[in-house]
């Protein structure tokens, strides 16, 4: 039977994952129409991408401008991170209508071409071997290729060092941790921080250096690439390596992948035949600035819309049941533990006055314990640093909490008030640190559907999340880890901010290989139905950040999809 396909491949979602596989695919000659829910920053077919619906798709590099980028990605901390009307926000690109709903916590994540690669700090480290060797349904072994490919491409460098990483890693050497060297770690120690940010522009200590409206290549360490960097002469030279600076631009390069934006996937259609096998064969796709709904066809269909979209779709859609589809779901919780320093002990110990946190790449220097988790230095401009490090917590407010004079922290809870003023004084002498746990792997976590309330992209999604009395163990070892790392580097006052379990950033594992998926990463249930982002992972990596982990296996996908399907 004769069938009209618009690509040989559908891609759901230009992400850390989904742009990794269309140029993947792109470059073997493979037809893929990638479609993304959010807007698309720095393209001329959407020269005012939040206020109007602009243009349908781009196939083309040459549609990318760094003019309309450096126009919309702003340093206005509330422009691009506000939860509701922000422009790296989980919603539509029209920023006078309200985000997706989810409920259960806070999924910080973003909609639009890059995903939530726009705003992560680039962080880009290797899982543990420990945790996927004999664990995995594949070898590390198997991994290492596709590592190196991806820590390639993007490029990926270690971090460089500013004043904040100094006095951590004299922190870190104090307590007596080990320097930790090469890219597969095995012992707990303290290293720099592997990057996909390009090194920092040797033009930077010219002195008539224009740090604002500069055209060269190369990172400016001026702090803000949670906010989206858009420092860099092209789309395709930003600094951090986002997939809309990265992959996107390499997949347009091809000539085989179209990118339509604006188009949120709300079902995935399958066909039967005769011996009851289901197999993807389109997805219907509503259009957010006018609600049209259209259906696109292809051979293959790639789910790419994250840990918690991508079960969503599954369940919404109507495909199979499997107990595992949405359950497993692990977030590296988080926590946060602060030093401020005296000026003059700061002059003692390194020559300098102050910290500047917002100076540097946003976490440049981390510290890894295999079997625990990783700590790693934080720091970001001062309205994030204050809504983040001193006001989330599951302890209330610090003023009303008794001190434990048996822990290594002198404040614990959120900072407010006259102390969050008095705190923010110190904000130039202050380093923060920031825990993530090895968390454990649980089925009673994960995203469902609300039973009742829909919005118009289909039923919302729930997300249940309890951290075991393992994970509590492993989290307050690794703050004595933090608290003792800033002692060390002396520290007059040490705050742990004890973040509750809802807030949700590194989200994982909801559609694992081995239970949803086989080891190509294609839907044991579903035929040509292939899964290629965080949801896949089997695990949370021991700690690390899933984003290279991720784009590597999805490059492995891609890889599978054309030899399966079209060799």
């Amino acid at each position: 039977m004769n069938r009209q396909y618009d690509a040989d491949v559908i891609v759901i979602g230009a992400g850390g994952g989904g742009a990794v596989v269309a140029k993947e695919l792109g470059e073997k000659g493979i037809k893929v129409l990638v479609l993304e829910a959010g807007p698309w920053y720095g393209n001329s077919n959407w020269p005012e991408p939040n206020a109007s619906k602009g243009g349908v798709s781009s196939s083309s590099y040459n549609d990318l401008s760094i003019d309309l980028l450096k126009h919309s990605f702003t340093d206005l901390e509330d422009d691009m991170n506000n939860l509701i009307t922000g422009k790296l926000r989980w919603g539509p690109a029209n920023r006078e209508r309200g985000p997706w709903p989810r409920m259960g916590g806070l999924a910080w994540q973003n909609s639009g071409v890059g995903g939530s690669t726009l705003h992560y700090f680039g962080n880009c480290p290797r899982a543990y071997p420990s945790q996927v060797y004999n664990v995995w349904p594949i070898s590390y072994q198997e991994l290492v290729p596709y590592y190196e490919k991806v820590e390639m491409t993007l490029p990926v460098y270690p971090a460089p060092t500013t004043d904040k990483e100094e006095l951590f890693y004299y922190g870190a050497k104090k307590v007596g941790w080990q320097y930790l060297e090469g890219k597969e770690i095995n012992n707990p120690g303290y290293r720099p921080q592997p990057n996909a940010i390009l090194r920092p522009n040797p033009l930077l200590m010219d002195p008539d250096f224009d740090l604002q409206n500069n055209r060269s290549v190369g990172c400016t360490l001026r702090g803000h690439c949670i906010n989206g960097c858009n420092t860099g002469p092209a789309v395709e030279a930003v600094a951090k390596r986002s997939t809309m600076a990265s992959y996107i631009p390499g997949a347009l390069r091809t000539g085989n992948v179209e990118v339509r934006p604006n188009t949120f996937v709300i079902k995935v259609l399958t066909e039967g035949n005769s011996t009851g096998e289901i197999h993807a064969v389109g997805v219907q796709a509503r259009d957010t600035w006018t609600g049209e709904v259209n259906e696109f066809r292809a051979q293959v269909i790639v789910m790419s819309a994250g840990g918690v979209e991508t079960p969503r779709l599954w369940l919404n859609s109507g495909l199979p049941e499997n107990p595992w589809v949405g359950k497993g779901m692990v977030t590296h919780w988080f926590d946060g533990v602060t030093g401020i320093f005296d000026e003059n002990d700061l002059m003692n110990t390194l020559g300098i006055s102050s910290i500047k946190p917002f100076v540097g790449q946003n976490a440049a220097a981390r510290f890894d314990y295999p079997g625990l988790g990783i700590v790693m230095t934080v720091g970001i401009t001062p309205g994030l640093f204050s809504s983040l490090i001193y006001a989330s917590s599951s302890k209330g407010y610090s003023f009303i909490n008794q001190r434990d004079l048996q822990a290594p922290w002198d404040v614990e809870g959120e900072i407010v008030g006259e102390q969050l003023k008095e705190s923010m004084r110190d904000y130039t002498r202050t380093l923060s640190l920031t825990v993530f746990t090895d968390d454990t792997v649980s089925q009673e976590n994960g995203v469902t559907l609300h039973p009742e309330l829909k919005d118009e992209n289909g039923y919302i999604p729930v997300i249940n999340y309890t951290a075991s009395e393992q994970d509590i163990i492993k989290r307050d070892k690794l703050a004595v880890i933090a608290a003792d790392i800033l002692r060390a580097a002396g520290a007059k006052t040490v705050i742990r901010s004890n973040w509750p379990p809802g807030i949700f950033i590194h989200i994982m594992s909801t559609m694992r290989m081995g239970y949803v998926t086989d080891t190509n990463c294609e839907a044991q249930q579903v035929k040509r139905l292939f899964i290629a982002d965080n949801s896949v992972l089997f695990n949370g990596l021991g700690g690390p950040n899933p984003t290279l982990t991720t784009q590597a296996l999805a490059t492995r996908t891609a890889e599978k999809i054309a030899q399966l399907y079209f060799s």
